[in-house]
């Protein structure tokens, strides 16, 4: 079936939603946000996204604060690896893109294009840190999937994720992460998930971890295919 791509803009964010027609079979299967990494935009994983709209998801792909069509002048400056507030200015994204989340689903709801009851959320990279924190931002996610981001922030601040761990549960949660990654290191996820056991004991299942061992940052082909599999079938389970 046609996959449908409409660019829009919701509460001052600029989106692009995908799905398969007809819309209100898409709205009420459920809808995905979803956020890019450092430097992307809402277009960088279409290919990926039509999976999920193929999968009869709504699918809303956001550009973060300060990329795609709304992306710095000096974007170039602010994220250079000489800049001493490089990792200042990768938080205030996070930090920005995160508050905007309760004001899309505002606005999607003003046009009844979801159903509160089935939200998804998923992001890659600076992506998955957004992903992380909107959670906490926005409790009526219940499924969430990350590919290599971190609960824990580069900056200690009392927002970053791992200080809230006991306001996950029940949240169907999903990290993906790849062994050799020195950009996002494995680490923070896997030691988040192990301390995630105590607080999902009656229903282990629906939080999981997958590390990826022989992949970087950029992951090889053969792990970044089955992550998105992996990613799909966790919506598929429980959104």
């Amino acid at each position: 079936m046609k996959i449908i791509q409409e660019s829009d803009s919701l509460a001052s964010a600029p989106v692009l939603l995908m799905y398969q027609s007809p819309f209100e079979k898409a709205v009420d299967r459920g809808c995905i946000f979803f956020f890019h990494g450092l430097g992307a935009s809402k277009e960088e994983h279409i290919p990926e996204l039509r999976l999920l709209a193929a999968n009869g998801f709504l699918v809303v792909a956001i550009d973060n604060v300060g990329h795609g069509e709304r992306r710095y002048p000096n974007f170039d400056e602010r994220f250079s690896a000489n800049n001493p507030q490089r990792d200042q200015e990768f938080l205030e994204v996070i930090l920005q893109t995160k508050k905007e989340v309760p004001q899309i689903i505002v606005a999607l709801e003003t046009k009844k294009q979801i159903q509160l009851k089935k939200l998804g959320i998923a992001g890659v990279s600076l992506g998955g840190f957004i992903t992380y924190s909107a959670l906490l931002e926005e409790p009526r996610f219940t499924v969430v999937a990350v590919i290599l981001g971190s609960p824990k922030w580069r900056i200690e601040h009392p927002e970053s994720p791992h200080h809230h761990i006991h306001r996950f549960f029940p949240v169907a949660l999903l990290s993906q992460t790849a062994g050799r990654d020195t950009i996002v290191p494995p680490s923070f996820a896997r030691e988040f998930h192990q301390q995630l056991e105590d607080h999902y004991q009656t229903a282990p299942e629906r939080q999981k971890y997958i590390e990826y061992p022989d992949s970087e940052h950029f992951m090889l082909p053969e792990d970044w295919e089955r992550c998105w599999e992996e990613l799909i079938q966790w919506f598929n389970n429980f959104l």
